[in-house]
């Protein structure tokens, strides 16, 4: 598969609700020359995420929507994703579920990282549940979104091994950092680079 370069890059958009650390590593990211995407437009749901803060270092377009009446908004979403010619959406600490008729409308073209081994530990709370079930591994997943939480096809997983003394703190960071590598790899891999 040929290097893509500049302008033929994959339009993406990324989703974000709160500190937008893998934003920022798929921006590192998308400045490597294997990288087959750029990041176009970066939307929130939260006014204070403060992952907002990389749309201005990096001079990314960026869009905050309240999601409180969501068919009003996911259609304005749709033609701003529309507009900006946008061909994948990564999902990354994005708190807010999108309805069956977006995902269907995106088929095939979201991902999300869960900071769990899918099909494990779906939703919310993650690490405090793996640390309750004496679980002797956790670690993340990136996978394609459909109509069913954190139940879409599986790209990629990475394993952690859980400590002793572990705390869901603990947990938590030995997990980002594993995202941080993971959702890279799977975004070469569905492009097969």
């Amino acid at each position: 598969m040929a290097i893509l370069t500049g302008s033929n890059k994959i339009r993406t958009a990324v989703f974000i609700s709160g500190n937008g650390s893998n934003l920022k590593s798929l921006i590192k990211f998308t400045k490597k020359k294997k990288s087959p995407i750029s990041i176009e437009l970066i939307i929130s749901n939260n006014l204070k995420a403060k992952g907002l803060k990389y749309g201005k270092i990096f001079k990314i377009k960026k869009k905050v929507f309240n999601f409180e009446n969501i068919k009003f908004t996911e259609n304005k979403l749709i033609s701003i994703l529309e507009k900006n010619e946008i061909k994948i959406i990564c999902l990354a600490g994005f708190m807010r579920i999108l309805s069956k008729s977006f995902i269907k409308k995106f088929k095939g073209k979201i991902l999300n990282i869960h900071p769990s081994l899918l099909p494990k530990y779906k939703g919310l709370n993650t690490h405090k549940r793996v640390l309750n079930n004496n679980e002797k591994y956790s670690g993340c997943t990136v996978h394609f979104v459909n109509s069913k939480l954190d139940s879409g096809k599986i790209i990629l997983q990475k394993k952690v091994k859980i400590l002793k003394n572990e705390t869901e703190e603990t947990l938590a960071k030995k997990v980002l950092i594993e995202e941080h590598r993971l959702y890279p790899k799977a975004i070469l891999k569905i492009f097969n680079l």
